[in-house]
């Protein structure tokens, strides 16, 4: 039996979250392992059923278990810790992954030219009714979709990649062997909490009204010139945001 403090301050469904993700930390559960069911944890942690229920309700809203219909709770993978607003530099998706062990990946959804906006116009630099070349693509690890970005890039200087072959490839490794450019920083960027639609529900293969990370801003190359304008829908649950 695991022995809870009773007397604590910290209520007991919390310590039975604690003691899950410590052993979830440390090697005791690993990535998709089955959990004890509510039962069998009830009687390690002498508790009743009722606190064990809470504590694994509470670490599935937090992303760190998932109960599967008929076979029980398992173990998710360790979330991404994306460095999304670090003043200095710039993570990339792929970047993030590779830092976690995990595998990035990316399914096009859509490339195609369109007029920008005034507000696009703006950020980037171009004069009105300039077009862009709009990327939708939905970003995966392991496989799992995480987020859908969306890139806009001026279509006179990156045309090319209405031709390019962008699944399953990092798009600064595109524009740098293609017109020697990158993302090395950011301007503007901001963050805020948002739902999925009908649209990002079926993308992200998430529920609706799921809470997604929304992230919008400028990205300049290594001169600081605007490259593009960059938005993101992140499922928040798998994701830590550092800053």
């Amino acid at each position: 039996a695991v022995k809870l403090a009773e007397g604590s301050l910290t209520p007991l469904y919390q310590q039975v979250m604690g003691d899950i993700k410590d052993d979830s930390e440390h090697g005791v559960y690993h990535a998709n392992d089955k959990i004890p069911s509510e039962a069998e944890l009830s009687g390690m942690y002498e508790v009743s059923r009722i606190t064990i229920r809470r504590a694994i309700e509470e670490l599935v809203g937090e992303g760190y278990l998932t109960k599967r219909q008929g076979k029980g709770t398992f173990v998710n993978p360790p979330k991404l810790a994306c460095k999304l607003l670090r003043p200095s530099a710039v993570q990339s998706f792929t970047d993030t992954c590779l830092e976690c062990g995990r595998l990035a990946g990316a399914h096009v959804i859509a490339v195609t030219p369109a007029k920008a906006t005034p507000d696009e116009c703006e950020l980037l630099g171009l004069k009105a009714g300039s077009e862009l070349v709009r990327l939708r693509r939905v970003r995966t690890a392991d496989g799992v979709p995480v987020m859908v970005e969306d890139l806009l890039l001026p279509l006179a200087r990156h045309g090319y990649l209405l031709r390019e072959d962008l699944e399953d490839v990092s798009v600064n490794d595109v524009l740098e062997r293609r017109a020697g450019v990158r993302c090395a920083t950011g301007r503007g960027r901001t963050i805020e909490m948002v739902r999925a639609d009908a649209e990002l529900s079926e993308l992200l293969s998430v529920a609706r009204g799921e809470p997604l990370f929304y992230v919008n801003g400028l990205m300049l190359d290594a001169t600081g010139a605007p490259l593009m304008v960059e938005r993101q829908h992140i499922v928040a649950s798998l994701f830590v945001i550092s800053f």
